[in-house]
């Protein structure tokens, strides 16, 4: 195994500490039962495009996309979001690529899934028991952009999809992360692919449909990073390694300029990594919780990540069972948290202690119960903080508890598939001072169908130890498997 950077020497001194607060440790591990602004701008945008002449790969990125494309999820599309899908493609035209046998199979098979998938989309009739893996879910058209299309889609990549994890590289930055507290999806998210998802794990690089770089970027801070500093030099020198040590040792990255392969971060300065290297940034799939389309992320390419926090790794009691809808929610909103970013201040200023309705405050006191508070308020306000994501937002969704979110230019998880507007409310930041009069017009039927959306939705963002399907594991690599559809090799 090839050294990606001597500061490792030194830093594996500090493996017997990481063994204690990763994902090594096997006991923090719990298994679970069970939209628009401009600067003011949520994306939630589908962006599942099946293309229908072929993309070619080289090394220019200078290149924009002219072939014409089928968008499967376009019966939700927002007219107003389209502009999000004219960016720049980084392939270009590359004549007389001569593919290996494994190459045609799997470019066959993956024209078959895009057939089957265009045909599903275009169906109608009852889809009450096409999701939720055979169980009814009678609000599954109101979920999902396309239920039928998502379900096939997501049918051929447990079919189809493998994905090789390259060993290069040594604990603990690369093949481990944390697996608890503010980052825990991006460690569980490396230990399963390290260790589980037999189903799409491959150690033949050469059936692979993707690549995956197991560096932790939340390592990558804890273990190069100087405080205080705020340089990510030595972040993107390691990322840089990494590619330089694969790209040299095999012939995939340079086959598609890393178009086919992904790293995954939830640290806010996954984006500042991934600078490294010029391609990883601009062609390669980033899996990341800080989705800011103001700041680079594509969401064409990019991979929006839940960010999912879980205190000493496992979900708080309190909200692995919320209560029955029936039971009474005497608030009719609730925040706490700090002054974080340009949003929050905002909040807080008109609506600190103004209001009993409006639980919103900086920080609880002591003797009060956060998850208490999201069980007994209708919605739950999730402003971003200095990034975009918020882990409140899963934590609402798990409380039953409808997501209020105020963010600007946050391209929401899974907003390939999902209708977000189906089980939250997106509030334009600058309504913040009508916050009340907003969330008050609901009317009770729409709040009892974002209820029932909630609950039908849960299960994409549970995290599992072995993985289920259709849990959060699962939807991340199902849209990774959605932009490797949208690439060909020839």
């Amino acid at each position: 195994m090839e050294t990606i950077s001597s500061a490792l020497v030194s830093l594996l001194l500090f493996l017997p500490v990481l063994l204690l607060f990763g994902c090594i440790n096997k006991n923090i591990f719990s298994v679970n039962s069970a939209p628009k602004f401009e600067y003011t701008t949520v994306f939630s945008v589908p962006i599942v495009e099946l293309q229908t002449k072929a993309i070619s790969i080289s090394t220019s990125s200078d290149h924009h996309h002219d072939d014409p494309i089928l968008t499967v999820y376009n019966s939700a599309a927002p007219s107003n979001n389209t502009t999000v899908l004219n960016v720049t493609e980084n392939v270009k035209k590359k004549k007389n690529v001569k593919l290996s046998k494994e190459e045609e199979e799997m470019e066959h098979g993956l024209a078959r899934a895009r057939a089957t998938i265009r045909k599903a989309a275009s169906l109608t009739g009852n889809i009450s028991r096409i999701v939720a893996d055979g169980d009814e879910n009678d609000v599954a058209g109101a979920i999902y952009l396309n239920a039928r299309a998502f379900y096939q889609s997501y049918m051929e990549m447990e079919k189809r999809f493998k994905v090789h994890v390259y060993s290069e590289g040594e604990l603990p930055i690369v093949h481990d992360g944390p697996c608890k507290d503010i980052y825990t999806i991006e460690g569980r998210f490396i230990h399963e692919m390290e260790h589980g998802a037999k189903r799409f794990k491959t150690r033949d690089p050469l059936r692979a449909h993707v690549y995956f770089m197991p560096f932790s970027v939340a390592w990558m801070v804890k273990y190069l990073y100087k405080p205080l500093t705020y340089d990510h030099t030595a972040m993107k020198q390691f990322v840089a390694d990494y590619v330089r040590v694969v790209s040299s040792k095999y012939p995939f990255w340079n086959r598609t300029q890393g178009a086919d392969h992904f790293m995954l971060s939830c640290h806010d300065w996954g984006p500042h990594a991934s600078h490294g290297n010029p391609f990883l940034y601009n062609t390669s799939i980033r899996v990341l919780c800080n989705a800011n389309s103001s700041e680079g992320f594509s969401p064409r390419k990019d991979v929006s990540l839940p960010e999912i926090h879980l205190y000493g790794g496992n979900v708080p009691p309190k909200l692995i069972s919320p209560p029955p809808a029936t039971s009474p929610r005497p608030y009719l909103a609730f925040f706490s948290g700090g002054l974080h970013g340009p949003i929050r201040p905002i909040l807080l200023d008109h609506w600190k202690g103004r209001d009993p309705d409006l639980q919103v405050h900086e920080y609880l006191p002591k003797d009060l119960d956060y998850y208490s508070f999201m069980l007994r308020s209708k919605f739950c306000l999730c402003p971003s903080g200095h990034e975009v994501a918020s882990p409140r937002i899963v934590e609402a969704i798990y409380a039953e508890c409808v997501p209020v979110i105020l963010s600007d230019h946050y391209v929401l998880p899974f907003s390939d598939v999902l209708r977000w507007e189906a089980f939250a409310i997106q509030v334009n930041v600058s309504e913040i001072p009508r916050l009340k009069e907003v969330l008050i017009s609901v009317p009770e039927e729409k709040y009892r169908r974002l209820k029932e959306g909630l609950r039908a939705i849960r299960k994409h963002f549970v995290l599992n130890q072995p993985a289920k399907r259709f849990d959060v594991f699962h939807m991340i690599l199902h849209s990774i498997w959605l932009r490797r559809l949208n690439l060909r090799l020839v």
